[in-house]
């Protein structure tokens, strides 16, 4: 029986005039999945925070497993 070991990552845009722009955020997601290659996702959670100046900073966090081999 093979053990998996959930990981994750989260990403947000940097920090500047487009930190809030959610459509980006999600493209920015959408690269980093395809680079990743054959993963299987467990999770992913969409966070609203903000900066020091009270800005909006939202980020994603992708909880994953590795896929086992075809």
């Amino acid at each position: 029986m093979t053990e998996l070991s959930t990981r994750h990552f989260s990403l947000n845009n940097p920090q500047g005039e487009d930190q809030g722009d959610v459509p980006t955020l999600l493209r920015r997601l959408a690269a980093t999945l395809e680079e990743m290659g054959r993963i299987e996702i467990r999770d992913v959670v969409f966070h609203n925070d903000l900066d020091d100046d009270g800005d909006p900073w939202p980020f994603v966090t992708v909880y994953y497993d590795e896929a086992a081999p075809a």
